[in-house]
């Protein structure tokens, strides 16, 4: 008898223990907070559990100094900091420590960099690390020669094509450009994207290169393809929306049209070293490990430019 209580007592508490571990396997699957109890870990359940980004940063700091999940505490530190206005620091932390971060995590170091420079309005170091990353792609660094890489976001990994990140990079290229005001060269990245992989976002930024260099009909044909669902995402209702404000705008400058001798100067000059480059790329012989990623864009330019 008092060996059977003694087993029932033993599995009660196994039960308990094995219950309790479920439970807190549970908590952190749901909240995505890693196990243990190490810098990174406080840091985590600081920015996720405890809402407080200010304490999640000194846990970040700490992981970072201790050589705890160095890669990951880096990164996410710096997502924190944008989220606070403190992009220039986390700019400058990136900078600092990623030297100590494994080489597979320096690309996705370079998209948070991207972002900061967007944030932050440092479009020179934006379009610059945008072209590297790009020519990176071309030499066969970025995917060694494969058709896919892993990429990460919340925590998730999914598959990436080559022509999806191309198309991710030019984006961004595009739209940097336009922030300088450089719409012949923003043009002539957004076409190329549009080339690689084509979407009805990029095709309303075209459209707003295109009215800011005068071109309406050229802006108005690009915006119909969109109205007209003849683009991948033109069904998207804020894209839809874009397209008709940029509709109303291209409406409106109509008659303010200038001669082509009085358009902006500064507008119309191609990034020379970066577009022309691509160009150089395509009459080049292709290695092993290199991938055909830039089809011949010099009739295109010539186009542009006549």
């Amino acid at each position: 008898m008092e060996r059977s209580l003694k087993k029932m007592k033993s599995n009660n508490t196994n039960s308990t223990r094995s219950n309790l571990m479920k439970d807190s396997e549970l908590f952190h699957v749901i909240h995505k907070v890693p196990c243990g109890d190490t810098p990174y870990v406080k840091a985590k359940h600081a920015q996720l559990i405890e809402k407080n980004p200010e304490m999640a940063i000194v846990w970040f700091w700490k992981a970072i100094n201790t050589g705890d999940r160095v890669d990951s505490a880096l990164k996410d530190m710096a997502v924190v900091m944008k989220q606070l206005d403190r992009s220039e620091e986390a700019i400058e932390a990136i900078k600092s420590f990623r030297p100590r971060c494994s080489k597979n995590s320096q690309d996705s170091l370079d998209n948070v960099l991207i972002d900061l420079y967007k944030k932050c309005g440092r479009m020179e170091e934006q379009v610059e690390l945008l072209k590297r990353k790009l020519r990176q792609i071309y030499q066969g660094e970025t995917f060694n020669g494969k058709p896919t890489k892993t990429a990460r976001s919340h925590g998730k990994k999914f598959q990436v094509t080559v022509q999806q990140e191309i198309a991710r990079l030019l984006g961004n290229l595009g739209w940097a450009y336009m922030q300088q005001a450089k719409y012949l060269s923003a043009e002539a990245v957004y076409r190329k994207a549009q080339m690689v992989e084509p979407d009805a976002n990029k095709s309303c930024n075209l459209a707003m290169c295109l009215i800011k260099q005068g071109r309406f009909e050229e802006g108005r044909s690009v915006l119909d393809d969109v109205l007209e669902s003849r683009v991948l995402g033109a069904d998207d209702c804020k894209t839809r929306q874009r397209a008709d404000e940029l509709l109303s705008e291209l409406e409106a400058s109509l008659p303010l049209r200038r001669d082509a001798e009085m358009e902006d100067v500064l507008g119309n000059i191609l990034d020379d070293d970066f577009v022309l480059g691509l160009e150089q790329i395509t009459t080049t012989s292709f290695r092993s490990k290199r991938l055909p990623i830039f089809e011949q864009i010099s009739s295109f330019r010539n186009q542009l430019v006549c």
